[in-house]
């Protein structure tokens, strides 16, 4: 196969404001979450798994901070974050 084979041909859509800011917000609940997850898991990994986790810590954390700097540009307020994460963990 080649490349064009796997080139969509829908036509991209703008998406509006609202919709980018919710991906924004399911996109720091999602690596927040995978934050928590490595941390606990880094807790108890083995000696070959360490660096594994050290690894996801720091990428999860790295990625974290860019997207809630993006999302206070946009003024987006932190505390509406935290309550989505909050209803999302108790569904």
């Amino acid at each position: 196969m080649s490349y064009e084979d796997y080139v969509k041909e829908n036509k991209i859509e703008d998406k509006s404001e609202e919709e980018k800011n919710l991906e924004l917000i399911v996109s720091i609940i999602k690596t927040k979450s995978e934050l928590d997850s490595a941390q606990k898991n880094f807790e108890f990994a083995e000696e070959g798994l360490i660096d594994y986790y050290s690894y996801q810590i720091k990428a999860n954390q790295t990625k974290l901070d860019y997207l809630m700097k993006k999302a206070q540009k946009k003024g987006i307020v932190l505390d509406m974050i935290n309550e989505i994460y909050i209803r999302k963990n108790k569904a």
